[in-house]
């Protein structure tokens, strides 16, 4: 049955304060939607909790990736214990014993901030004695977790990363269009002069001028998930997402792509905002998660499929991958030189290029090196930090030309 006069204040409140712990799990919810909500519930009425969960998920849910933070908030807030133990053990470390509770869901821990308001567990006093150490001319633990390399982090130490990950930005500078626009000095436009005197009776007061106008490119990520590079592959798409969710950082748009035996989209799961369901969703459809490398035949299947689609906006390529191919040297030239031939511009991001000395013995690294533009590290936040500078310069050109020069 319906809620009493004397009820209704009491669940409108209930609602106002379930819509802020949403708002601040992410969901863009107003004054607007939660008077919506309260006339919805009042008017179906709070009978059933199936009923309720669905006429709240109407009113505050409008995107695909804002349904598991609502589902996991509602569970909490409306007084499921079970869900509320499950969400707390994703902010506070714990030893996992056998018989322990199954990891929390993708997006747990920020269900779990944005219905506690950020609040953490109570701090633990200490019992040692108190030690005072001199700290000055030290380097600082963010200053050292920078350049810490992504396969030597421990588990705390990746989670502060991705979080520095999540805070970059991959700007980029316009490229030329061929389309023009209207600018005070530049070359004649007879066709836009012709039809502005037309327009007057054929009275031509001024000629207009046209210079070409400029527009953003594409970003194409192709990222290696094979054996060799899973640490390195998960912190890369963390930076992936970080990119693909940047407001104004000037990208057309960022496609995605997994690769190891197989090629995957993973597009539409980096658009969602909570990073943790976005990977989880991406790994669930990239089947080939820690398998063999097959890089030639990836790239021929993106060349085949997506090439056309993707491609025709003067696309900047990143290319993640380690190039430990086992497949055929020939054909994995061959789709590379197409990809060059496609694209505006191939960066190449190889973990391998942190160890001094570094020559391309491998077969498929001497197959791909000629036919990228750039070739840089990615093994850590400061090598990823200075790819801005790469994609704004030809910095790293230098380093493939020192390799090519050693496959002679």
């Amino acid at each position: 049955m319906s809620e009493t006069p004397e009820q209704a204040p009491l669940l409108a409140a209930n609602i106002t304060h379930f819509a802020r712990a949403l708002r601040r799990g992410g969901l863009p919810i107003g004054p607007g939607r939660v008077v919506d909500a309260v006339q919805a519930v009042q008017a179906a009425g709070f009978t059933e909790r199936e009923d309720f969960f669905w006429t709240l998920h109407a009113c505050f849910v409008s995107r695909p990736e804002h349904r598991q933070i609502f589902a996991q908030v509602f569970r909490m807030f409306w007084r499921d214990p079970r869900e509320l133990e499950t969400m707390m053990s994703a902010m506070m470390p714990a030893l996992r014993e056998a018989g322990a509770p199954p990891p929390p869901p993708p997006g747990a821990a920020r269900a779990a901030e944005a219905l506690l308001d950020g609040a953490g567990p109570a701090p633990v006093p200490e019992t040692r004695a108190e030690v005072t150490l001199d700290m000055s001319g030290t380097a600082s633990a963010e200053d050292r977790l920078r350049h810490l390399d992504f396969d030597q982090m421990t588990a705390a130490e990746m989670a502060e990363a991705q979080r520095m990950l999540a805070r970059l930005s991959l700007p980029v500078p316009q490229i030329l269009s061929r389309r023009g626009q209207v600018a005070p000095r530049g070359r004649l436009d007879r066709a836009r002069s012709v039809r502005a005197a037309m327009r007057r009776g054929g009275e031509l007061s001024a000629p207009l001028r046209t210079r070409p106008g400029r527009r953003w490119p594409a970003l194409i990520v192709l990222c290696d998930i094979s054996g060799s590079m899973s640490r390195y592959s998960r912190m890369l798409l963390h930076f992936v997402h970080a990119v693909a969710n940047a407001r104004g950082a000037g990208w057309a748009r960022v496609h995605a792509f997994t690769f190891g035996t197989r090629l995957t989209n993973i597009t539409r799961h980096m658009a969602a905002r909570d990073v943790d369901a976005a990977l989880a969703a991406a790994g669930a459809e990239a089947r080939d998660w820690e398998g063999g490398t097959r890089i030639g035949d990836s790239l021929h299947a993106f060349n085949r499929d997506w090439s056309r689609r993707v491609m025709g906006q003067g696309a900047v390529v990143l290319l993640v991958t380690d190039g430990l191919d086992r497949g055929d040297p020939t054909r994995l030239a061959a789709a590379a030189e197409r990809l060059r031939l496609s694209a505006r511009r191939v960066i190449w991001l190889n973990p391998l290029l942190r160890y001094d000395g570094f020559t391309p013995r491998a077969r498929g690294i001497a197959a791909l090196l000629p036919h990228v533009d750039v070739f840089r590290s990615a093994h850590d936040v400061a090598s990823l930090e200075d790819l801005a500078g790469a994609l704004a310069s030809r910095s790293g050109e230098g380093e493939k030309s020192r390799l090519l020069n050693g496959l002679r």
